[in-house]
């Protein structure tokens, strides 16, 4: 079973409610893998804290787009709050 993890940036910008990040270059990946993101607790951007990204799945929803053969997919994030900066997330994926 093939598959891999990775890291991706949510960027909500100034301000909105939503944010998406393609992620490219995934050579092994088929149309029909299962992928998953999340945000890691510990984690940093430029603009967000360790404590702000353990908030984080409290204010935002995430989900995956359906997989690019030989591509990829795209995180999406969605909030009723207007989130700014950017965001790290953690994916997987397994065919």
């Amino acid at each position: 079973m093939a598959g891999g993890t990775g890291e991706a940036i949510l960027d909500f910008g100034a301000g909105s409610n939503e944010a998406s990040a393609v992620v490219t270059g995934l050579a092994e990946i088929l149309a029909t893998s299962k992928v998953e993101a999340w945000v890691m607790g510990d984690d940093t951007t430029s603009d967000h804290t360790a404590s702000d990204h353990r908030y984080f799945a409290a204010l935002a929803g995430l989900t995956c787009g359906t997989p690019v053969l030989a591509t990829g997919f795209t995180v999406y994030a969605r909030s009723e709050h207007k989130l700014t900066g950017a965001f790290k997330v953690r994916y997987v994926w397994a065919n």
